[in-house]
């Protein structure tokens, strides 16, 4: 039996060594990043969303974003949170050995697991973290209701 001599990566991606190498040449004389920004695409924010038992908590890092440069819409089952961090441009893109941070627009978009009190949600920002609690709606909370009499 043959022994396959091909990387993890070339087995699993299914391409050759012949191939991996032209596409690096084809990256590194382009000068692109993975995370090149693109003036028609925003980029995707990274999440963690958890539930406790009471609340739907999604945190994400926007560090380099003042507060204030956030846009986040809450419905009852989705969360959108839309920003743009800005490059202060100290060097020339050939200057750059390498070039991985993000700048530029990004949005996301989550929808929840279950409905939400969106007048109830809080959001709040330490040292880079967004973190946005959202109160569960409870469906087992009743309330009783008055009846008028229209005479």
């Amino acid at each position: 039996m043959a022994k396959d001599k091909r990387s993890f990566f070339e087995r699993l991606t299914g391409a050759g060594a012949e191939e991996l190498e032209d596409e690096k040449e084809l990256s590194v004389s382009q000068n692109l990043s993975p995370l090149s920004d693109s003036d028609d695409e925003a980029g995707e924010l990274a999440v963690d969303v958890y539930q406790t038992a009471d609340n739907i908590i999604i945190k994400a890092m926007v560090a380099g974003i003042k507060p204030d440069d956030l846009d986040i819409a809450i419905t009852r089952d989705m969360v959108t949170i839309k920003g743009t961090r800005e490059s202060d441009r100290e060097a020339n893109d050939e200057n750059f050995f390498f070039k991985e941070l993000y700048w530029g627009s990004f949005s996301r978009t989550i929808l929840l697991p279950q409905e939400v009190e969106v007048e109830e949600a809080e959001a709040s920002e330490k040292n880079g973290l967004l973190t946005i609690k959202l109160p569960k709606v409870d469906k087992g909370r009743q309330t009783k209701l008055k009846v008028r009499s229209s005479s």
